[in-house]
């Protein structure tokens, strides 16, 4: 599989959540993110003239209650990824799936197309085993107590979808979820296959990204805290699998000209300003019926909910964000997600102010 996200050496940077209301950001202000789509739209152009890598949404069904209903606002992933695809030039696009909503043929199908709308070679899948229950509630799903039966679940529904991508004509499958007869599938994505992503730190979820993934995706409390968490992951598919897995975290930025603007806005918006009824409901969730934080974790991280829904906060001027950013690549990953307040602004002074920073120091490449 040729893919241009999947080769060289840069440090790779991606948009999170930018196709939901409030994008990361669990604030109250007036100018939070709206996730429209014409904002998305000027944010996907923006991103691909400057450099990011990648753009990966989240799937979401209901709203985290509070004052503003965080994430209440979200677009389809795939339908987003579509047009998205189809209205860039070189960024790679994410679609973001819930196993348990959606039938892996029709998946396959879809993403395939989703790949020839931009020519081939930009699509990619994010694959989610499931975490929220309310959102099975709300789509009258039953949604497995046991963790693990999540993961067995995803296990064989992505094992269908890379059949369907990889069989010629028809073919069978006959598996514990799924018994398929006489099926087929095309067209077929560029090179029979795209990038897979997935999201996991308990161990169900760190095992099953290592097995399939050409990413693992997982949140950390600090750069040092990640270099052990990268180095077992990568170790953990080479020594079981056979497999080289690239591993990603996740960040929230506010980069402003002094420290102090920056300490300033990210006072404004998640401290003054703050949603902390959607932040307790968010939080709460996440310790109920997720496993991607620690109960350490969740105990003092209140604040960073509030500023970036739990991920690594990179604060300061331009030289100090790219330092942080440093930082997270010299503790081995592979690469990370940005989340900004305004993503369509502050994405191009990312560009304009940081991305020049990342490549004098090695980080990434100059770009032609």
């Amino acid at each position: 599989m040729n893919r241009e996200i999947l080769n060289g050496e840069d440090f790779k940077l991606g948009l999170f959540s930018a196709n939901c209301s409030g994008g990361l950001a669990v604030t109250k202000i007036p100018e939070r993110w709206s996730a429209s789509w014409e904002d998305n739209l000027a944010m996907a152009k923006v991103a691909d003239e400057v450099g990011i890598d990648f753009l990966l949404p989240i799937a979401r069904y209901v709203g985290y209650q509070g004052e503003t209903n965080f994430h209440g606002s979200v677009l389809d992933p795939l339908v987003w990824a579509a047009g998205i695809i189809a209205s860039t030039k070189r960024i790679n696009v994410f679609s973001t799936i819930h196993t348990a909503f959606t039938h892996p043929m029709a998946i396959a199908k879809q993403i395939a197309t989703i790949d020839q709308l931009g020519g081939g070679g930009r699509a990619g899948l994010n694959v989610v085993a499931g975490w929220n229950k309310p959102e099975y509630d709300a789509m009258g799903a039953l949604m497995p107590q046991e963790h693990d039966d999540r993961y067995a679940f995803a296990e064989e529904w992505l094992q269908v979808v890379e059949e369907a991508w990889s069989s010629q004509g028809k073919f069978q499958h006959d598996g514990r979820f799924f018994q398929l007869t006489d099926t087929e599938s095309e067209p077929k994505p560029e090179g029979g296959r795209v990038p897979i992503l997935n999201a996991g730190s308990s161990g169900q979820g760190r095992e099953f990204a290592e097995k399939y993934s050409d990413f693992a995706f997982t949140i950390i409390p600090d750069a040092e805290t990640g270099r052990g968490i990268a180095a077992g992951m990568k170790a953990e598919a080479r020594e079981k699998y056979g497999r080289k897995v690239g591993v990603l975290t996740a960040g929230h930025v506010v980069c402003r000209p002094t420290r102090a603007e920056a300490e300033d806005y990210l006072a404004y918006y998640a401290d003054e300003n703050a949603d902390w009824g959607a932040v307790d409901y968010l939080m709460e969730l996440q310790g109920m019926h997720a496993m991607s934080f620690t109960p350490e974790m969740l105990e003092t991280m209140r604040s960073r909910f509030a500023s970036g829904h739990g991920t690594l906060p990179l604060i300061g001027t331009p030289e100090e964000v790219a330092e942080q950013i440093r930082a997270v690549s010299d503790a081995g990953f592979d690469g990370m997600t940005l989340a900004f307040v305004d993503y369509t602004r502050e994405v191009g002074e990312f560009g304009r102010d940081v991305m020049p920073i990342l490549e004098r120091m090695g980080v990434r490449r100059p770009r032609g």
